[in-house]
């Protein structure tokens, strides 16, 4: 292995961030996929000398490795018997034996890699492997997931191998209390979610008080005779992680941090906000402000600033501030500007609901952050609450850098090498599908405006639904889901959406998404974590359809929705079906979006040339860095806290 920095260091600048980005090439060099298979195919040979084994015979042979492992022996010959032994007691208990290609992305796992597995092939059974022999050590072993459906199904799914083998697991959720969450962190395999783990951590810290971590505790503990905070810690330390969907909780939720915070009264500050809705409202671009829609920025003018003054002469208090009042007003246009009803945010109940962009779930219990989710609930005429304070926070990039081990897997994965690599230090393996995918990417069609591309949407998915075929169709958010649904209502056609909105039945919709002439309309949401199995005949006529009604931010994640189509070797298709006033194109690719829109106008025709599906291209790529960019300012953020405000300390 090439010399490296520790994962919890802080990020390298300069000639070391360059000698880094060489060791990551480097490490990308390393033949370990053709070392994986070949570990793979011989353990696979191992099964000659445990299947013929009685289940009480094979049970003893798993407690002989778990105590063996428990005195820290560990070799590579002794972790491929265990897995060949876990392979065996899956296929007794669950009915499942890992192939060759699951127990590869096992071995990855188990080495600290990210293991890209294609979407149906098997990483809730594969994460077993790595999980027992996580768990025989004695030390823990956290699966983390993306949301509480996924946590409680794997743990309920899986849990008959693990005792098989001497072991305890448990899951975590959200209404999981004090003393089962403590239960289930002394378990042998804990499956929660990120959000669950990573705020459990911070509460604990925050038990912990000035104390840097569990052994000063609990010399404490032994010093004073008091609990010092330890009969409120829930976590036993961070061992080892196995995250799944690892670019969806490694990258994408990474831009926000996780902040445990508590009420702070301030009437007046309440009113300021509604005050700076009407104050906004009063503003005109580009006389008085101006909009950057690439970074997302609105940015007073002077003489915005000036008539500012003047408008809220009248109030006084806050308002008197010049820096304070030109803040305010600013969330409030930002707010108008920015953030969308049924976009980035629902009202359920007479509250503001957070949408996650990047998978389509609410997230009720987070808010934004400075004011901002204060200026939407004005924006939206409810009840404004008083911004909290802050009590703890932590980004998902930081606290997972604190395990001893990590790793991950997930669909997507190659994109963002360079990332796993640069912020976790997980190199990133592409493990083969167990088939041939047999899955025909078409090339992106084009069209000027939004009314054309939704009549070309609307078109394929009539063709489709007469052919008998089943179609995936995926939108970016929850008011174009809606849009797309009245669409196809007025054509007469039968079909499910699934959105932050209506996400009762989400396992369900998706499973059956692939049955003959099925019409599925979905956010982000659909898929992560289910198989979408075709229904008879399906396969005959072409597969499922997924089509694409935007391109997103990052390639991952259309790659995430095309995967849909063509699971285990199933025939399918994928395509987008993009138009000029899009927003990706529109932040990030403005000038030539501009010019190519005044070439076509608003024809109705499709515009789909080599320039034309290049200006997506070059857009996604420009979003990816920024992302990145962003994503690293928050990892950077946190350091500084905890340099210059003692924030958490490493856990190793």
């Amino acid at each position: 292995m090439l010399a490296q920095r520790s994962r919890g260091s802080d990020l390298p600048k300069g000639l070391d961030a360059a000698w880094d980005s060489l060791l990551g090439l480097a490490n990308r060099s390393l033949p370990r996929v053709r070392r994986f298979l070949a570990r793979a195919a011989g353990i696979v040979a191992l099964e000659t000398g445990v299947k013929d084994l009685t289940d009480a015979r094979l049970r003893e042979e798993a407690l002989s490795i778990r105590d063996t492992f428990r005195r820290g022996r560990q070799t590579d010959k002794q972790v491929d018997h265990a897995y060949a032994v876990v392979r065996e007691v899956a296929a007794r208990q669950i009915g499942l034996k890992p192939f060759p290609v699951q127990v590869a992305g096992a071995l990855a796992i188990h080495d600290g890699c990210v293991a890209e597995m294609a979407t149906g092939e098997g990483k809730t059974l594969t994460a077993t492997l790595p999980a027992t022999v996580a768990g025989w050590c004695g030390r823990g072993c956290h699966v983390v997931t993306v949301n509480d459906y996924l946590a409680k199904r794997d743990c309920e799914w899986m849990t008959r191998i693990y005792e098989f083998c001497g072991l305890t697991a448990a899951y975590i959720e959200q209404k999981t209390d004090l003393a089962a969450r403590r239960r289930a962190y002394g378990a042998d395999i804990t499956y929660c979610t990120n959000k669950e783990v990573t705020a459990d951590f911070l509460r604990d810290r925050l038990a912990l008080g000035k104390l840097r971590g569990l052994p000063s505790a609990l010399l404490a503990k032994i010093a004073d005779g008091s609990g010092s905070g330890t009969d409120r810690v829930v976590q036993r330390g961070l061992h080892f992680a196995i995250i799944d969907e690892a670019d969806s909780i490694l990258i994408d939720e990474a831009v926000t941090p996780l902040i445990i915070s508590g009420d702070a009264p301030n009437e007046e500050q309440v009113e300021a906000f509604q005050q700076a809705v009407a104050l906004a409202d009063q503003l005109r671009t580009p006389g008085d402000y101006r909009v950057n829609e690439r970074y997302r920025e609105v940015d007073l003018t002077s003489s915005g600033k000036n008539r500012l003054a003047q408008l809220s002469g009248n109030y006084g208090g806050i308002w008197l501030g010049r820096r304070r009042r030109e803040e305010l007003v600013v969330q409030a246009l930002t707010a108008r500007h920015f953030y969308s009803l049924d976009k980035q945010y629902v009202v359920d109940d007479g509250k503001i609901v957070i949408v996650d962009e990047f998978t389509g779930r609410l997230m009720p219990d987070r808010t934004w952050r400075d004011g901002l989710h204060q200026a939407i609930e004005a924006k939206e005429r409810l009840t404004v609450n008083p911004p909290k304070d802050t009590y703890a926070r932590v980004s998902f990039q930081r606290f997972f850098r604190l395990y001893r081990k990590l790793s991950g897997m997930t669909g997507t994965a190659a994109e963002a090498w360079r990332e796993f690599w640069q912020i976790y230090h997980m190199p990133t393996v592409v493990i083969p599908t167990n088939r041939p995918c047999v899955r025909r990417h078409k090339a992106d069609r084009v069209f000027a405006t939004e009314d054309a591309k939704w009549r070309a949407v609307v078109d394929e998915i009539v063709t489709l639904h007469r052919q008998g075929r089943p179609a995936l169709v995926g939108t970016r958010s929850v008011r174009f889901s809606e849009h797309l649904s009245l669409l196809l209502t007025a054509k007469g056609l039968e079909h499910q959406v699934l959105n932050a909105v209506r996400h009762a039945e989400e396992a369900q919709i998706v499973a059956a998404a692939g049955q003959p002439g099925k019409i599925t309309v979905a956010t982000n949401m659909a898929g992560r974590g289910t198989d979408i199995k075709l229904g008879r005949g399906v396969a005959e006529a072409g597969g499922l359809a997924v089509l694409a009604t935007e391109r997103h931010e990052a390639g991952r994640i259309d790659r995430q929705l095309y995967g849909r189509a063509g699971r285990q070797g199933d025939p399918g298709s994928a395509q987008a079906i993009v138009c000029l006033e899009d927003e990706l194109v529109r932040r990030h690719a403005p000038h030539l979006t501009r010019m190519l829109a005044g070439r076509h106008g608003k024809s109705a025709r499709e515009i789909s040339t080599a320039t034309t599906r290049h200006l997506f291209d070059a857009a996604q790529r420009k979003a990816e860095r920024m992302a990145l960019r962003q994503r690293k300012g928050v990892l950077r953020t946190d350091d500084w806290l905890d340099e210059y405000l003692g924030f958490a300390g490493s856990e190793k």
